[in-house]
């Protein structure tokens, strides 16, 4: 149990900031599941706007520090290689 006022504080700044990065993380699952549902359905064009969408989210989910600069660009490149495939 947290003793000092700073860790009382400590524990009440996490519980709220992992609400709002879970909301976040999720936000970005759903515009990468819309990328690949477009792929899955073979449409390029959907595809494509879908993965325009897709970037800036998992751009500022870097900035904010909920997923890694590598994670993102690997899940983009990996995006990427599979509509240019279609």
């Amino acid at each position: 149990m947290a003793n000092t006022p700073q860790a009382r504080k400590r524990i009440r700044r996490n519980e709220r900031r992992a609400v709002i990065n879970g909301n976040r993380m999720s936000r970005i699952r759903t515009f990468v599941k819309t990328v690949e549902a477009a792929i899955a359905g073979g449409d390029k064009t959907a595809a494509q706007e879908a993965l325009k969408a897709a970037q800036p989210e998992l751009a500022r989910g870097v900035a904010r520090g909920v997923i890694h600069k590598n994670t993102a660009a690997r899940k983009f490149s990996r995006l990427t290689k599979r509509v240019a495939s279609l």
